[in-house]
């Protein structure tokens, strides 16, 4: 089946962190605190997948304040962090949505992302990933984790779904002419 009859099934979309959302670089202050960097155009894509009614999680292997934060801020409402098992994780939240696997997509980047990926309908990867990963993927981004990779794989969603033109038409229309 190909990629866009996959993302076309789905209702629910769930992300890894460290090398999706971010560069995959870990950053530490000298007092061993960790932060990240997000990116923006990412940020909207995933706005923009919830204004179309797809559910969003993010299922990380890492713990840290910084993810939290970014969760929230986007209203994200299913953030696991420190998961050892990803695919029992999404398995868990499928059963509490009352969703199959079908209806199921996950943005992993490494081959512990490799079980959830290969269990859902619909799976994506970062240009960046793996090599093990990439073969595996349904849809690879042209673009790197952390560098605009989530926000095409959404794009790719809503175009899938036939809401892609309505999400950007807000954006599109030119302003009135100012009255003289």
């Amino acid at each position: 089946m190909q990629a866009e009859a996959r993302a076309a099934r789905l209702k629910l979309m769930a992300f890894d962190i460290d090398g999706v959302m971010t560069d995959g670089r870990l950053y530490f202050t000298e007092d061993g605190k960790e932060f990240k960097a997000f990116n923006t155009l990412d940020g909207h894509g995933l706005k923009q997948l919830q204004k179309a009614g797809i559910t969003l999680a993010i299922i990380t292997g890492r713990s840290s304040g910084a993810v939290a934060a970014r969760a929230t801020n986007l209203g994200i409402p299913h953030l696991y962090q420190g998961v050892e098992n990803k695919r029992e994780c999404l398995k868990r939240l499928l059963e509490t949505l009352q969703l199959p696997w079908e209806a199921a997509g996950y943005m992993g980047d490494d081959v512990v992302d490799l079980p959830v990926m290969l269990a859902c309908g619909f799976c994506a990867a970062p240009a960046n990933s793996h090599a093990t990963v990439l073969p595996r993927a349904h849809l690879v981004s042209q673009r790197r984790g952390g560098e605009g990779a989530v926000r095409e794989i959404c794009d790719f969603i809503l175009a899938a779904q036939g809401q892609l033109d309505a999400s950007l038409a807000p954006y599109l229309q030119a302003p009135a002419a100012p009255q003289p």
